[in-house]
């Protein structure tokens, strides 16, 4: 079932590119049509597009690999920011920190810092500094907790970039092709979609454009985050029986076990019952 349908696109702005001078003749196979000097996208194509990016996007999900997201442009990012946040997924809407994943590591020693400054704050370790030196640190924080802090859970590379934009992104792009981390984008008529796994023909600078097609695949990474829940749910539940099956042989053998010896036991604690009482019986008479 599609996700997305022809009139949500075309409501939401999606088919509008950029002016014909603008162009990259690569994108000429998504282009429908050319009105008043400006490209009009193929939203059929689009649709098709974004179903097939939403289902590759909800299998990477449910294999419980990271999505990070991509956005920098200042009219989408707070968009993508909610939308990425909303199924706790990683995001970079400030600068692209350059050598974020062909240089993993030295991002995550930053990551790792902006940590050991809130560790020292809290335990007191930076009590005994003066104003100023308090004050450097705290922008220090303030600096990586808004470059990296979005990343912070981002403990490996991740399965997939997600970007809008790809002119715009080209370094993430690039460091993603050279390192084979399929790319989804959402990519305009200005751009080159030659290094793009999945391309999502569409309008990269309208908000509700960049919305609508987010909306579409971040339910999909959500739908695919429940199922991985519930495979292990029932992954759970199996393991469970299967203990309980396994326990109930072995208690049955314990208890065959343990019946000669409660049988041995009783013959011998009735024994001294019956010689009380066949002492008592002569008294009695």
């Amino acid at each position: 079932m599609s996700r997305t349908n022809f009139d949500m696109l075309l409501q939401a702005g999606c088919h509008f590119g950029h002016l014909h001078r603008k162009w990259n003749p690569a994108m000429a196979p998504y282009i429908y049509t050319e009105r008043n000097g400006i490209h009009i996208i193929d939203l059929h194509k689009t649709v098709a597009k974004i179903d097939e990016a939403a289902e590759a996007l909800k299998q990477i999900a449910r294999s419980g690999k990271k999505i990070l997201f991509v956005a920098t442009k200042k009219q989408v990012k707070d968009v993508v920011a909610e939308k990425a946040a909303g199924i706790n997924m990683p995001y970079v809407i400030e600068r692209w920190p350059g050598g974020m994943l062909t240089n993993f590591p030295t991002i995550r020693k930053a990551v790792k810092k902006m940590a050991n400054i809130d560790k020292l704050m809290s335990d007191g370790t930076y009590a005994n500094l003066s104003k100023r030196e308090l004050l450097q640190i705290s922008r220090q924080r303030a600096k990586l907790e808004k470059n990296l802090g979005s990343i912070a859970d981002l403990t490996r590379l991740p399965a997939a970039l997600f970007v809008v934009d790809v002119l715009k992104e080209a370094i993430a792009v690039k460091e993603a092709n050279r390192l084979g981390i399929p790319v989804f984008g959402i990519v305009d008529t200005n751009s080159d979609p030659k290094n793009i796994d999945f391309v999502i023909p569409a309008n990269d600078d309208a908000k509700d454009s960049v919305d609508v097609i987010l909306n579409a695949c971040c339910t999909a990474i959500a739908e695919g985050l429940e199922e991985r829940k519930a495979e292990k749910a029932d992954e759970a539940a199996a393991q469970a029986q299967a203990e309980a099956s396994e326990d109930k042989p072995r208690r049955a053998r314990k208890a065959r076990k343990e019946a000669p010896k409660a049988a041995d036991e009783a013959p011998a604690a009735e024994a001294p019952a019956q010689e009380a009482a066949a002492e008592e019986a002569p008294a009695e008479a």
